[in-house]
């Protein structure tokens, strides 16, 4: 039925669009595409399963990782990606982006081992049928946590002091710099609420497809795809590439003749290389002009 495809497309596209919405948030603080966003997201994952392992409710142990990563992901910008940011050194921040991916996988591999893991639903178990469609309670509370964290961000970004110290460190660092902002520190902002948001997205998708080092991967690739959809430099277009991109895979994994459940990343595939050709800034991006 097309109309339970939509609704269960719409759940896993509000976490890749979560997910996207940390790359977004990475790549306007300091310009460069984090590809261990992933395995950010799934040590926050890991983080809530250890928690809930030791006894605490799942609803407690969530914000906690998410503060966690948080504090993690301000370290590693600070450490790793701002010296290099202002080098302007961009290829050498793609290859310590791809070292930490591997580094984190590893690591997550030796302590937690490569056995899965069943995450507790943050939302509950059971299902809600509406029309004939039979959506669950954790996808429910998927898209409408989402969609709070959408508000939340929208307000911070456009309507607070650092939200405008913010945008300002992405737009004119140089000017912001000479009017009292520390673009450093708006840099560490970004990436240490990327590593929350990480945490979140691969906490709220590990119940449905069970905790194990290489759960994000294609998480992982979804999300670039709703980034690239969207535009990188936008948070709104990340949200919303993320649903156009779990509907499509969703629709195309059910009625598109021999994909099934195996090739349907091709589609996230064909999204980022039509999205590069017809429209590099993405659907809600913006053009940069540069002056020759």
């Amino acid at each position: 039925m097309i109309w339970q495809q939509l609704a269960d497309g719409i759940a896993t596209g509000a976490v890749y669009g979560a997910l996207a919405l940390a790359i977004v948030l990475v790549y306007r603080a300091s310009r460069t595409l984090n590809f261990a966003q992933g395995e950010l997201a799934l040590l926050g994952a890991y983080v809530s399963w250890q928690l809930t392992a030791w006894g605490l409710p799942i609803g407690v142990a969530l914000p906690i990782s998410m503060v966690l990563l948080a504090a993690l992901c301000a370290g590693f910008e600070r450490v790793l990606f701002r010296p290099l940011v202002r080098r302007h050194q961009h290829l050498p921040l793609i290859i310590v982006s791809l070292g930490l991916m591997i580094a984190l996988n590893a690591v997550i591999g030796w302590i937690w081992t490569y056995q899965t893991k069943e995450v507790p639903a943050l939302f509950g178990s059971g299902a809600v049928l509406a029309g004939g469609v039979a959506v669950s309670r954790q996808d429910i509370g998927i898209v409408m946590s989402v969609l709070a964290l959408a508000l939340v961000l929208a307000v911070l970004l456009r309507s607070t002091r650092t939200g405008l110290r913010m945008r300002a460190a992405v737009s004119a660092p140089e000017s912001a710099e000479l009017s009292g902002v520390s673009t450093g520190r708006m840099m560490g902002l970004g990436w240490a609420m990327a590593g929350a948001i990480g945490a979140l997205a691969g906490t709220l998708i590990a119940p449905e497809l069970f905790l194990h080092p290489g759960m994000m991967a294609p998480v992982l690739i979804y999300a670039f795809a709703a980034a690239t959809l969207g535009g990188l430099d936008s948070p709104v277009g990340a949200l919303v590439g993320g649903v156009v991109v779990g509907v499509v895979e969703n629709l195309a994994g059910s009625y598109v003749p021999g994909v099934g459940g195996e090739l349907k990343q091709i589609f996230a595939l064909v999204i980022i290389v039509a999205v590069l050709l017809l429209r590099p800034q993405g659907l809600f991006g913006r053009k940069e002009l540069v002056r020759v």
